[in-house]
């Protein structure tokens, strides 16, 4: 069995939830909602390797991908990447390979067989930092389970070393718990002197990116989901000042391209023709871990449909083997009303059984200045949405 869920809800929540609030996870209550659950999930060690393994081989894949398609104006409409980018895209240059994005996580579905699959790559602006790298170590020591997590603050440290940001920001900072509290600790790991800002506050004149009345902002690292700059206003001026290197962002511009899900279609494709772009190996592991991906509705049954750039369950659609819609996600913003859908099997989650009731767990893995390092659970429905919740992750000794 993968995973079993172990531990009880201790009796007294709010002294635990302090305690977490002064580590720096302070959304373990959402309003009158439990977002944290107070309990462990267990996984073996050979299940962990081989997610570690796979998570390594994928990201090689991915890359390739990446690289396969910049400079193709068709591929970047196909992916459903804005078009304000374009140029952006073609000019700048890429970061070598496996660092086109330093800051990213996989989300997989794993069985209780232990079989893994991936469902997507969030490559530009993953959220959960916290909840693994500062909470799950501390709910792992607590139970005796192994947190493989603590490697992730030392992975930003060097990262950003490379990148070296002067600020950081996020849609607002100071305001919204989750996005405040992921720009924190990242600073805070990265050891780096940082001016952390609210996207809101910034402007930009004649291509200069500025906060408050002079001070100009050269290098920033952004938890702003760069194809937002297809839709929002000041999106063009954003990519214009990117484009003219008067801002270096961070992650960079590529890694827009990895986030789009149509990728995972365009890496399909490709290992079905038996492209020489990957080796014998990558087509194993395509093979293995990854689920068939389409750009058109060409499954008949059982199958996922959801936006190139989706977000918190936001577009989700389930199919069942008759091709019936089965469950939709209702909550989170539908964002393929601006971009396109693909198309992939489905792999259902696993159904776990915790004190409060039953959830679906989502395992992510973040992939941190191209190591793969970090677990992060998340329990909730079918599908998993804004309303699911953190449930830590250990990793029993081998």
């Amino acid at each position: 069995m993968a995973f079993e869920v172990i531990g009880t809800a201790a009796p007294d929540r709010d002294s635990r939830v302090q305690q977490l609030a002064e580590l720096g996870f302070t959304w373990a209550n959402l309003e009158d909602e439990n977002y944290w659950i107070d309990q462990l999930v267990s996984m073996p060690n050979e299940v962990y390797q081989e997610l570690i393994n796979a998570a390594a081989g994928l990201w090689k894949v991915f890359d390739k991908a990446a690289r396969f398609v910049h400079g193709n104006r068709e591929l970047y409409a196909s992916l459903s990447i804005p078009e304000v980018l374009w140029d952006g895209l073609d000019r700048l240059e890429m970061n070598d390979e496996g660092v086109i994005s330093r800051y990213a996580r996989f989300d997989f579905t794993v069985n209780q067989a232990g079989n893994i699959k991936l469902l997507e790559l969030n490559a530009d602006t993953p959220t959960g930092y916290v909840e693994a790298a500062i909470a799950t170590p501390w709910l792992c020591e607590q139970y005796g389970l192994e947190s493989p997590n603590l490697q992730m603050k030392e992975l930003v440290r060097a990262a950003w070393e490379i990148e070296a940001p002067d600020y950081a920001a996020c849609i607002a900072y100071g305001k919204h718990a989750e996005d405040t509290g992921t720009i924190d600790a990242l600073v805070a790991h990265s050891e780096r002197k940082m001016t952390c800002v609210d996207c809101l506050d910034l402007w930009i004149d004649e291509g200069v990116v500025k906060v408050g009345t002079d001070q100009i902002i050269q290098r920033m690292f952004a938890l702003y989901p760069k194809e937002w700059m297809g839709v929002d206003d000041g999106g063009e001026a954003l990519s214009y000042a990117i484009e003219e290197q008067f801002v270096h962002l961070f992650n960079p511009l590529h890694a827009v391209i990895l986030q789009s899900k149509g990728l995972q279609a365009i890496i399909w494709d490709l290992h079905s023709n038996h492209s020489d772009l990957f080796t014998l190996e990558e087509h194993a592991i395509i093979k293995t871990y990854m689920l068939p991906t389409y750009m058109e509705p060409v499954l008949e049954g059982h199958y996922v449909s959801k936006s190139m750039f989706g977000r918190e369950g936001g577009s989700v659609e389930l199919y069942n083997e008759h091709g019936k819609l089965e469950f939709k996600d209702e909550a989170g913003f539908d964002t393929s009303v601006f971009f396109k859908r693909v198309y992939q099997q489905r792999a259902d989650l696993p159904r776990l059984s915790f004190q409060h009731g039953h959830g679906y767990l989502l395992t992510g893995l973040f992939v941190l200045n191209g190591t793969p390092c970090g677990l992060l659970g998340r329990a909730g429905g079918i599908i998993t949405g804004n309303a699911s919740q953190f449930v830590a992750i250990g990793v029993k000794a081998p």
